[in-house]
């Protein structure tokens, strides 16, 4: 039986795209007999405070399905002031420094990235004692930092952090990238380095899927999720047309407040907002509406939304509006719309043009058919562990 190392920021029970890929990561690797430990921050994603059952705590253990799981303390925050988010990596990196110091290290250690800074840490002082380190990279920083308007190339602080970049990928054993995008760039830089394609499939039941009643001529969209910066669902709500649609929403975050304020001052936007509710929920919920919305304010180099391959398992029709890889796989197995990137005109063009009755059971069924046939967490999984 193997041991290995888990190193990630995200992780149950805390929500999203990022702890459900480590969670079912870790999960995987357990199952197939490896002793699985992970290394995360006491929950606090994502409100930025450290969840009830872990407040006043230093640190907390726990075994949950048989993977051990180390909860260190940090100074949670989600603040916008850079100097807070800053001391907010910073000490859960002393935190795992603190951990490397006092406790043995498995042979094999994964290292999430983003926040670069804590897998600096990890990189920076796990190599010093050989390990074999496999960077798992979810998404390209600083590049979408700058992207999303967070920095400027010519700063001080944009330029450490391409030093930090390309120091974790030189120190890397293995690369694993949720995206093509991503590997083509580390390659760019270190052309000899060894890479491998990991996408963050979902690993649960495929729930029954059943002809849905039409209750209203509107076409209801849902979006679930992350209520951030980046997903932009505060200008969607502005910027859509609700004359034929009804707007749904599910999740926590930045923009909620604002999204929650644009309700209550604009009740003649046809907009639901419905809180947070669990991810097994969740997956019932969705079954209910016509389709989804995965948006991206700016188009991000490298950024693949993990929700395309969880609703494709789910049978749910996709209006994807955010460009590069993941509007192409959109496009090549038919699992939706797409909309140009940051086009508000364009998108409200393509929602008119879809009517709920064109919708059937068939259609979902066949999107159920591409997940099992082309976004398989098995068939990934079993090809990484050959090669760790």
């Amino acid at each position: 039986m193997k041991d290995i190392l888990i190193i990630t920021n995200y992780f149950p029970p805390e929500t999203g795209a990022a702890s459900n890929r480590i969670y079912h990561l870790a999960n995987g690797l357990q199952k197939h007999d490896f002793k699985v430990s992970v290394l995360t921050p006491l929950p606090n994603y994502p409100k930025g405070k450290v969840f009830d059952d872990y407040r006043g705590k230093f640190k907390h253990y726990s075994i949950e399905n048989y993977i051990k799981i180390h909860r260190l303390w940090i100074y949670a925050s989600n603040s916008k002031n850079k100097l807070l988010r800053l001391i907010a990596m910073l000490s859960y990196s002393f935190s795992l420094i603190w951990f490397f110091a006092w406790n043995n290290i498995p042979k094999t250690v994964v290292i999430q990235s983003p926040p670069l800074l804590v897998a600096f840490t990890s990189m920076l002082f796990l190599r010093l004692r050989k390990r074999k380190l496999i960077l798992n990279i979810s998404d390209l920083w600083p590049i979408a930092g700058l992207e999303l308007g967070a920095f400027k190339k010519k700063n001080f602080s944009y330029k450490m952090l391409e030093k930090i970049e390309r120091f974790n990928y030189k120190h890397a054993d293995l690369i694993l990238g949720q995206s093509n995008e991503i590997l083509s760039h580390v390659n760019s830089l270190f052309p000899n380095k060894y890479t491998f394609l990991y996408r963050n499939y979902p690993d649960f039941e495929i729930p029954k899927l059943h002809p849905r009643k039409q209750e209203t001529e509107k076409l209801n969209i849902v979006y679930a999720g992350l209520l951030g910066i980046a997903q932009g669902i505060y200008k969607l709500c502005q910027e859509l047309d609700y004359t034929h649609i009804q707007f749904h929403i599910y999740g926590a975050g930045a923009e909620q407040e604002k999204i929650q304020t644009l309700i209550s001052t604009h009740p003649e936007l046809d907009i639901v907002y419905h809180g947070e509710v669990s991810r097994t929920k969740l997956h019932e919920i969705l079954l209910e509406y016509d389709l989804t919305i995965i948006p991206l304010l700016n188009r991000i180099y490298g950024s693949v939304p993990s929700k395309i391959f969880e609703y494709a398992r789910l049978g749910l029709p996709m209006i994807y509006f955010g460009g590069g890889e993941g509007e192409s796989i959109i496009e090549e197995y038919n699992l939706g719309w797409v909309a140009k990137a940051a086009d508000y005109d364009h998108l409200n063009t393509v929602i008119s043009k879809i009517k709920p009755s064109e919708i059937q059971l068939e259609d979902r069924e066949r999107i159920v058919k591409v997940a099992n046939e082309h976004f398989g967490f098995s068939g990934q999984l079993n090809a990484l562990i050959k090669i760790i």
